[in-house]
Parts: structure tokens; C-alpha cells; sequence
């Protein structure tokens, strides 16, 4: 066994954790689903909880990449929030079980999701910054900074991760259905957030 076997646990769990929920996965579960031994996870990891640690530490840090990859050559002011967006679309389609994860972390509350929160504390930091300016600058409407980014964060979240609401209402998850509901979110968010261009 090596470090990759802890990789493994962790790649194992982020997909139950993200898709079926942290409270319906045991130990014995993930060691099935790994053809191991739960002795050999408790070998890298010593409970469930930590395994949610060490995968939230890591899944930060994957979408921060995934978000600082999106805003390469992205432009200025709202080129840099379609931007994100856009890599935030990719992701579900890529690697639904990570926003999955988030959305769980969430509905764990403390201490899972403060440590998320602490880890994406740098992103969050930065985006803050980001808004001021162009709140200052006025390409954007005046907002709370830190309120704006939690319903920002809630609604592209929500149109990614909530499979079941959007075939409640009649849609499936396609590739076209997600490429629709980002064309949605970009036009929504542009209409909330844009100041009107004087012609």
C-alpha cells in the first residue's frame, strides 16, 4: 500500500460524500466500494471524520486550480465574473461529485463547513476586492460585497448540484439543459449586477 491508496479512499468518498451524503456513507461502505479492508483506511485515516477533513482540504484547493485556470486571460470586470461562472459550469459537467461535496459540507454546518470556508477564505478575500472595485469604479451596482458573493455562491451552486428540483420541474440533466441553465445564471447575474451603459 502507498500514499496512492490514500488517494483512492479520498477520490472513493468524494463521490459518496458528494453524491450520496457524508451521514448515508460508512467506512464499511468505502472499503467495499475500494476492495479493501476498513482496517486499511484507518491505516491512512483514523475515523470518518478525518476523511472528510483530508478530502475537503483537497477539493479546496482542486476548485481554487479550477477557478484560477477559468480567469486566465478572462479580461476585466464582468469578463472576469462570466469567468468564473464558466468554470463553475465546467466543473458540474466535469466533476458534478465536487459541487456535490460543497453543497454537502454545507448542510453539515460546523466544523466541516468552517473549515471549507477557512480553506476558500483566500478565493472569497480576493473576490471581495474584486467587487469593491468595481462597485467604486461604477460598472457595478452597489451591493454588501460579502452578501452579494453568498447568493452568487448560492445560485450557481444550486443550478449545478440540484439535479432532483430541475426534474421536479419537468427538465433532465443533459450537457444542453447545463449549457442553457449557465446561458440563464450569465444573464441573470449580469442584469443584477451591471450598471446601465449611457449610450
Amino acid at each position: 500500500m502507498s500514499s496512492s491508496t490514500a488517494d483512492r479512499i479520498l477520490d472513493t468518498a468524494l463521490i459518496s460524500f458528494g453524491t450520496r451524503g457524508y451521514d448515508a456513507t460508512s467506512l464499511d461502505a468505502l472499503a467495499g466500494a475500494l476492495d479493501i479492508r476498513k482496517q486499511t483506511i484507518l491505516y491512512w485515516f483514523p475515523n470518518k471524520e478525518a476523511v472528510l477533513s483530508a478530502l475537503i482540504e483537497r477539493s479546496a484547493a482542486e476548485l481554487s486550480l479550477a477557478l484560477e485556470a477559468g480567469l486566465e486571460g478572462s479580461g476585466e470586470g464582468w469578463d472576469k465574473v462570466a469567468a468564473i461562472v464558466r468554470a463553475v459550469f465546467r466543473l458540474a459537467a466535469r466533476r458534478p461529485e465536487l459541487l456535490g461535496l460543497l453543497r454537502e459540507v454545507a448542510r453539515l454546518g460546523p466544523p466541516a463547513a468552517t473549515q471549507m470556508v477557512a480553506a476558500l477564505d483566500p478565493l472569497v478575500q480576493r473576490a471581495n476586492i474584486f467587487l469593491e472595485a468595481e462597485m467604486e469604479a461604477g460598472r457595478m451596482r452597489r451591493h454588501d460585497p460579502r452578501l452579494l458573493l453568498l447568493a452568487i455562491y448560492s445560485t450557481v451552486i444550486g443550478m449545478v448540484t440540484e439535479v432532483e428540483v430541475f426534474r421536479a420541474m419537468g427538465e433532465e440533466p443533459t450537457a444542453r439543459s447545463l449549457v442553457r441553465r449557465r446561458a440563464d445564471v450569465l444573464g441573470l447575474l449580469r442584469s443584477a449586477l451591471m450598471t446601465p451603459v449611457e449610450g
